[in-house]
């Protein structure tokens, strides 16, 4: 680091240098600065790699839920068919439809319920908040 034109940084005995405090407080900016866009690169390299992680779940789910919904398929006709039996195969049909209506129906309370109980980011809206008067040396009670 050079000292601006006309001044010399002072030395000590030792021989270490003495910096003003101008100097100083631009070399903590400087440092400031430089720590604040490498964590930005760490923290867009990290999401990247988490939207890479949560791409492949998110296929590997997808593949899950098809392999579930064939398993359905198939024991629904089997089932069906297991019904055909002992009724007309016109009522075996509406059995089975009558009882995926009745999951659907307890699946679709269930999500309804649980979207209810959702509310939000509270706790950063909250700081989100405090932050304009925390910088101004205020605090909320």
């Amino acid at each position: 680091m050079s000292a601006p034109s006309g001044t010399r940084p002072q030395t000590t005995p030792d021989g270490a240098r003495q910096l003003s405090v101008g100097d100083l407080v631009g070399e903590v900016s400087r440092d400031m600065s430089q720590l604040v866009r490498q964590e930005m690169q760490l923290a867009r390299a990290e999401l990247r790699q988490d939207a890479k992680e949560t791409g492949q779940a998110a296929g590997a789910f997808g593949g899950a839920g098809f392999a579930v919904y064939m398993v359905l398929l198939f024991g629904s006709i089997a089932a069906w068919w297991a019904l055909t039996r002992v009724m007309n195969q016109g009522w075996a049909s509406l059995v089975i439809a009558g009882i995926w209506a009745v999951i659907g129906v307890v699946f679709a309370s269930v999500g309804r319920d649980r979207m209810r109980r959702i509310r939000g980011p509270q706790q950063a809206a909250q700081t989100a908040r405090e932050v304009p008067d925390a910088l101004r040396g205020r605090s909320r009670p």
